[in-house]
């Protein structure tokens, strides 16, 4: 193959957005017929695309070569951005009491292309293709806050991130995308100085002995450690991603007191930070509750009064389970019935 052939590929994948190689007209025609041939553009086979009547989230299940090889991917439009949550991994280790992936076991890391292919797939089904020099992106932002923990599968969201930021292809800006940890602290350094893109931080308490309970990987960094990282974070990132996104759910009677505000307030007011207070979004064998919205807003107005800008994330796509790892459990659960 000719050293112009990778680059033709390359942004007939990425600009153009095409996923068979018959349609490269500038590539010789015995290119093409080879690539035919010997390889295939999979970004992995659409099992459920259903969007919400109530806001119009929608939410993707991706299989791939086994039947329990599941992942799910939501787009999230708004009238200023459209933000896509992506997957790192298919289930997940860290067993989080209030998360429902948390009750899926881990099967395996993703790979870097089927990482990037959850973006292909809904940039495909937008009709974001072919790119333009003055496109309006659909896609505007992206987080890594789907099932999985990212920092465990550093190398291959490493990876994807540089494809996902090329300026030869897709192009998203490295300050638009965010990396959702719940607290690997060796890797968080890591992400100023190596990815470029900014931090989110699954808290969800403010204490060591709560944050043990619902956020298990507490027992190997606890806060202290966490905030210090943080910390470096800060220091080492660019204007443009060094604040910290804090997500906290809110659950009732468990983390939600006046005083874990006051203490969400001081942990967090020497850092450029915004907290999202997520009001817990129920699931079939839970055994949580959510905050009543009397105190939720007495609990953000103390954090924000405390020079931490604070908001009420109100979750999406109710109707169709678009909370992370419950579309899936759902029609996982109807198959084997």
């Amino acid at each position: 193959m000719k050293l112009f052939a990778p680059k033709q590929i390359w942004e007939w994948m990425y600009k153009k957005g095409v996923n068979t190689f018959a349609p490269m007209s500038n590539l010789p025609i015995g290119i093409r017929e080879n690539l035919e041939q010997n390889y295939c553009i999979d970004h992995g086979f659409v099992q459920h695309d259903v969007t919400s009547k109530l806001d119009e989230t929608r939410k993707f299940l991706i299989s791939y070569k086994k039947p329990n090889e599941v992942i799910e991917t939501v787009f999230i439009p708004e009238p200023s951005r459209g933000t896509q949550c992506i997957s790192s991994q298919i289930g997940c280790s860290l067993s989080c009491t209030f998360c429902h992936t948390g009750t899926q076991k881990l099967i395996r890391n993703l790979t870097a292309s089927e990482i990037v292919g959850q973006y292909m797939i809904l940039a495909s089904r937008l009709n974001e293709f072919p790119f333009t020099p003055n496109h309006q992106r659909k896609i505007s932002n992206m987080v890594f806050m789907g099932q999985g923990e990212p920092l465990y599968n550093y190398r291959n969201v490493s990876k994807a991130i540089q494809i996902l930021t090329d300026p030869r292809g897709i192009a998203l800006p490295k300050a638009r995308i965010t990396v959702s940890t719940s607290g690997v602290v060796p890797a968080i350094e890591k992400i100023p100085t190596e990815l470029g893109v900014s931090l989110a931080i699954s808290l969800h308490a403010v204490s060591d002995d709560i944050r043990d309970k619902i956020v298990p990987l507490n027992k190997t960094w606890p806060i202290k450690e966490l905030m210090n990282a943080c910390r470096n974070f800060v220091h080492l990132a660019d204007e443009k991603t060094k604040r910290i996104t804090f997500e906290y759910v809110m659950l009732d009677g468990v983390n939600d007191s006046l005083a874990d505000a006051r203490e969400l307030s001081r942990m967090l007011k020497e850092l450029p930070a915004h907290v999202n207070l997520i009001p817990f979004n129920p699931w079939p064998g839970s055994t949580y509750k959510c905050t009543p919205e009397a105190r939720l807003q007495q609990f953000v107005d103390i954090v924000n009064e405390g020079g931490t800008k604070a908001t009420i994330r109100r979750p999406r796509g109710r109707d169709i389970f678009a909370a992370c790892g419950q579309l899936k459990s759902n029609v996982l659960s109807k198959a084997q019935r």
